[in-house]
């Protein structure tokens, strides 16, 4: 390097006295004089052959030391490190999971795709609080059949069941949790809702738009004052010749702001007893008079999966729009039917954590930690035994997560869904979820605590499991009832 100061350790063998300085300025300013000093004594043939000895192994030396001054390229950031693989994915050993053919086929499908084109934006999305290509975005997946995925054939769905929309919730959230929120709201909390419970010219009307991903869908249930308590909401729907007249609001829908078609629940019979039975169902469109959307919501995780208020004020929805044309929304007033609802929706929304745990690496939240947090650690040469615990806990945390999830999925499909495990499958998730995209964090250090990398924004969206469909302390309470009724 031109100009570099920086002085040449002494050849060894040299005595200490002779030996230049070394370090320093005063080493460098003695440089020149002891290397003149040094030879100006030379005498002799022996001498002379001892001094050029002296000065090629000096010369070797300075050309070592002097290789090591050259300007270099600057190293790529830690995070650039981390990021060259981030969208790649741990393999998945679906053996042990115990998938067909087909439905291995249909994760590495969506694995493939979803990293191609999801993936390299969720840091962004999480950024802006905007998924600006959603529409577009939305289409293609319906292109590839998976918005609706439970729907029957001849309305342009799959026909397929819950494990088959877990997997792809899982996919969808290990490339950005936010876009698999949002696609569990519309592909089950709306879209599955209609195929279930809808009657022949609603599925008609509205099934072909949201499987090909033309429209959005959502569904309202939460309030204010009604979260966890769902069955205390206010908004009333006054039955007024052959319409129903709506007022109130909803709160923390999910795909709000978005949603072309959203199934809302209201009050047709406030004194009801128990006040489940008095809860309807209606389908609302998008631009019918006296319903709006307030300003999205500035949320902490899952941002790009917009979240706002719906306010309906004197909303007049044509009778027809009940999702049952014989049934104040197909028996859902007797009560059951409502927590059987609840209940299929707590299973598929465990696919969210199981999606962000994959995402994570916790089951989509999960795997993606762990992926990073290994990645990391090999680059960093400090794949210790501590940090080797650490991802065995993470790993198993996500394996007994995914095992549960997938078990109660399969027990849906053939028709047995409860209560007790639906709520136990998203509490034991929701929890490890959080817990493992806090190991993380620790594995990274203090990068973890940086917005350079990913890390923060997987315990963000991991958190929202813990609260959202009901929160952990709601589910704990469901499973001891459950018990309780089991004894007597």
């Amino acid at each position: 390097m031109i100009g570099c100061w920086r002085p040449t350790p002494s050849p060894i063998g040299w005595g200490a006295a002779a030996r230049p300085g070394i370090g320093g300025a005063h080493g460098a300013g003695r440089r020149r004089w002891c290397w003149g000093w040094r030879f100006s004594g030379c005498s002799g043939s022996r001498s002379r052959s001892r001094c050029k000895a002296v000065m090629a192994t000096s010369a070797w030396l300075l050309g070592l030391r002097a290789a090591s001054w050259r300007l270099r390229a600057p190293r790529a950031p830690l995070a650039s490190l981390v990021s060259q693989r981030a969208h790649s994915l741990l393999p998945v050993d679906d053996a042990i999971n115990g998938l067909s053919e087909e439905q291995k086929q249909l994760r590495q499908t969506m694995a493939k795709f979803l990293q191609e084109h999801l993936a390299p934006q969720a840091q962004e999305i999480d950024h802006i609080n905007e998924f600006k290509n959603l529409r577009e975005f939305w289409k293609q997946l319906g292109n590839l059949g998976v918005l609706g995925i439970t729907a029957p054939v001849q309305y342009g769905g799959s026909g397929l069941g819950y494990l088959e929309q877990v997997l792809v919730m899982e996919e969808i959230s290990r490339a950005s949790g936010a876009v698999g929120l949002s696609y569990g709201a519309h592909s089950n909390l709306c879209l599955n809702q209609i195929v279930r419970n809808g009657n022949e010219a609603q599925k008609e009307k509205y099934l072909p738009k949201l499987i090909s991903g033309e429209y959005i869908g959502a569904l309202a249930m939460s309030e204010p004052s009604a979260g966890s308590d769902v069955v205390s909401m206010k908004l009333k729907a006054e039955k007024k010749g052959d319409h129903y007249i709506l007022n109130g609001n909803k709160f923390w829908i999910t795909n709000g702001p978005d949603a072309d078609i959203l199934i809302i629940y209201a009050k047709t019979d406030p004194a009801a007893v128990p006040a489940s039975r008095g809860i309807t169902a209606f389908i609302v469109e998008k631009g019918m008079p006296g319903f709006s959307t307030s300003k999205k919501l500035d949320k902490l995780g899952m941002r790009g999966s917009n979240t706002c208020e719906l306010i309906f004020e004197d909303c007049k929805v044509p009778g027809s729009c009940r999702p049952s044309s014989t049934t104040p929304f197909p028996t859902y007033t007797q009560g059951k039917p409502l927590a059987r609802r609840l209940a299929t929706s707590r299973m598929s929304l465990e696919a969210w954590n199981a999606g962000s745990f994959s995402m994570l690496p916790g089951l989509g939240t999960c795997q993606r930690v762990a992926h990073m947090s290994a990645h990391l650690l090999l680059k960093m040469n400090e794949l210790d035994l501590l940090m080797q615990g650490k991802m065995a806990d993470m790993y198993t945390r996500l394996m007994a997560c995914r095992q549960y999830v997938y078990n109660v999925a399969k027990a849906c499909d053939q028709g047995h869904c409860t209560a007790k495990d639906c709520a136990g499958v998203i509490l034991y998730s929701a929890e490890c979820a959080t817990q493992v995209a806090l190991d993380g964090i620790q594995c990274f250090g203090a990068n973890g605590y940086i917005n350079d990398f990913p890390m923060g924004r997987f315990l963000r969206d991991a958190k929202l499991y813990e609260i959202g469909a009901g929160t952990s302390e709601v589910r704990r309470l469901i499973i001891g009832r459950a018990f309780n009724a089991d004894f007597h």
